[in-house]
């Protein structure tokens, strides 16, 4: 498994991570005596999307640099 494939399954699974995260948030916070903290739980597994979702999203373009032109 090369570094992209990693990166996009592991993108896949932290978006799972992240959903699972937000709806234990919405749990939490519907409580009689919400867990204020619980709140800031989702912030890693988006901060991570973030990150490799701009990767993945830089892709293409960093793979168009890299291919010569076709007149060249």
């Amino acid at each position: 498994m090369n570094a992209n494939q990693w990166i996009r399954q592991f993108h896949r699974w932290t978006s799972i991570v992240f959903t699972l995260s937000v709806i234990a948030t919405f749990i939490a916070l519907a409580q009689e005596k919400p867990i204020v903290w619980v709140s800031y739980v989702p912030l890693l597994p988006l901060a991570l999307l973030a990150l490799t979702g701009l990767y993945l999203f830089a892709l293409p373009y960093l793979a168009k640099r890299r291919r010569p032109a076709a007149g060249e």
